[in-house]
């Protein structure tokens, strides 16, 4: 890499290239520029969440997100939740995924994070041998759900919506909680 790789803070005027990122790693995975606006406006309203990417000569060659969320388990030590890692077909292999994923850790580590957590797909298995050789394990199993974006989604599940005011939902006797 010729130009040196500046890891930074992600401005709103970032979020075109964020977005063709995102399009090359999964064109399902990136919405529109208006809509993108409208997230990274809400991201800023969370008290540590934040977009970044890497660039190199004025181009955006990868991205990330960092959640650092508080935790009342663990004697309230923070965690980290890294998502959204992208890098440029063209800049694979040049140590962006590398720089970027220490900035990350570094941050996490900066801010108290006991530790640092992210998710890839099954089939990604080039991610899976590239967050390993940053030392990262499997760690559990990571289960997801797909939500319908309707009012009262959980409720075939038998969950109770967060929303205030809470509401009293019935329970089978035993079994698994």
């Amino acid at each position: 890499m010729s130009a040196p790789l500046l890891l930074r803070p992600a401005t709103a005027s970032d979020l075109p290239a964020v977005l063709r990122l995102y399009r090359e790693l999964d064109p399902a995975d990136a919405g529109d520029l208006a809509g993108a606006q409208a997230v990274f406006a809400r991201m800023a309203l969370y008290p540590d969440y934040s977009l970044h990417v890497a660039e190199a000569a004025g181009e955006v060659l990868g991205t990330f997100t960092l959640l650092v969320m508080e935790n009342i388990a663990h004697h309230g030590s923070r965690s980290a939740v890294i998502e959204a890692v992208a890098v440029a077909a063209a800049a694979q292999g040049r140590g962006v995924g590398r720089a970027m994923m220490a900035e990350a850790l570094r941050l996490a580590g900066e801010k108290g994070c006991y530790k640092a957590s992210l998710s890839t797909r099954m089939t990604r298995e080039r991610a899976h041998a590239f967050y390993e050789s940053l030392g990262f394990t499997r760690h559990g199993f990571s289960y997801a759900i797909e939500l319908d974006h309707a009012a009262g989604a959980g409720e075939a599940a038998g969950v109770a919506s967060t929303a205030m005011p809470a509401r009293p939902v019935p329970l089978r006797a035993g079994g698994a909680s």
